[in-house]
């Protein structure tokens, strides 16, 4: 998870996006559209930080379609502190 958290935060464009992302996700979870206000990105623009997100099993989806609200996993929990350490490199 940790080389994940690396390479989805600061090897790729849109690290920053995807941090704000998590933390909002973190604050509460939340659909793709409330997402898209918090961060003030666009609608697709979270979509595609969201579909990253869950192919590195960073976020989960409950429900299906448009009103599935994104929650941060387990995984991603356990490796909290590797997440903040990378946040923290990055400022």
């Amino acid at each position: 998870m940790e080389k994940a958290l690396w390479y989805l935060l600061v090897g790729t464009r849109g690290g920053q996006s995807r941090v704000r992302i998590i933390r909002a996700i973190e604050d509460r979870p939340r659909n793709a559209n409330q997402l898209s206000e918090v961060v003030d990105l666009d609608y697709n623009t979270v979509r595609y930080h969201l579909d990253t997100l869950l192919e590195h099993d960073v976020v989960e989806k409950g429900g299906e379609d448009y009103g599935a609200m994104y929650f941060l996993t387990d995984r991603f929990e356990h490796h909290r502190e590797e997440f903040e350490r990378i946040t923290e490199e990055m400022d």
